[in-house]
């Protein structure tokens, strides 16, 4: 009995081993996702200030005109 109790030991280790490896796998995507999604956020919000930017310069060239 006592291999048998070292190998189903030995299995539950190694199961709860690929658990935990997964389980990281699974918060580093998680974590990269929303990194991705807040740069887009502030690509985004850049593109927009300098639109506004823009806008606001050439209007006020056409007052200056």
């Amino acid at each position: 009995m006592g291999l048998m109790d070292s190998a189903k030991d030995a299995a539950e280790a190694t199961g709860k081993k690929i658990g935990e490896a997964v389980d990281d796998t699974k918060e580093r995507v998680s974590d990269k996702v929303d990194e991705m999604q807040a740069d887009a956020k502030v690509k985004q919000a850049e593109t927009e200030r300098d639109a506004v930017h823009a806008k606001n310069e050439h209007k006020e060239n056409l007052r200056e005109s």
